[in-house]
């Protein structure tokens, strides 16, 4: 588990053992209180996919133009999670303005992780060719094979993107990369901070 992971479960843990102080009027302190994590000095840092390496899996995705192919191609250049990606429903894929874009709301079936996370998100390149073809097939969702009204199946996405993805990335790159891919690419046209933010949820 990784040090952030394990913060996480220790912030949950001191929530509810300070809740359980106050509701029963204990005097106690919380000995969860403070207690120190450090970050992982061993994990691996996110290496951003190469444009070289983008263009030839966004060239692939065109060619076997399949459901599993436009869910890589809309993360690839919208930074989308692909749980936000998977549980998409093609109401939310907005042509009908100015700018093309995604209407990302939560669902019943995924939930958004914060509020800042309910956002509008340009459709350009390749994510603007999948938004097109998945309008094109009128299904009830945008990426039926993982999403239903009782689930959005990331994990199970997951796996199979990233299957296909290892040979073609010599197993440097997983689909998670692709939405930080897209934030060094933003960075690199010296995109403010906030526009970045504001685009990544």
């Amino acid at each position: 588990m990784s040090s952030n992971a394990i913060k996480r479960v220790f912030s949950t843990v001191r929530v509810v053992i300070n809740l359980l102080i106050k509701e029963h009027g204990l005097y106690w302190s919380n000995v969860f209180s403070g207690t120190y994590i450090p970050d992982d000095t061993w994990s691996a840092k996110r290496a951003p996919v190469p444009p070289g390496q983008l263009r030839k899996v966004q060239k692939e995705c065109y060619y076997f133009d399949d459901e599993a192919r436009w869910l890589i191609a809309m993360i690839s250049d919208t930074g989308m999670h692909l749980s936000e990606a998977s549980g998409l429903l093609p109401s939310g894929i907005k042509f009908d303005c100015d700018l093309p874009h995604i209407q990302l709301v939560p669902h019943p079936w995924r939930c958004l992780k914060t509020p800042p996370s309910i956002r509008q998100t340009p459709l350009v390149g390749v994510s603007l060719w999948a938004a097109k073809r998945i309008k094109g097939c009128r299904h009830q969702f945008a990426f039926p094979k993982y999403c239903s009204e009782l689930k959005c199946n990331s994990n199970s996405a997951s796996a199979v993107l990233n299957k296909w993805l290892k040979p073609r990335t010599e197993g440097r790159y997983v689909i998670h990369y692709f939405r930080h891919s897209l934030r060094d690419r933003l960075r690199a046209v010296e995109c403010p901070a906030d526009i970045i933010d504001a685009l990544g949820g």
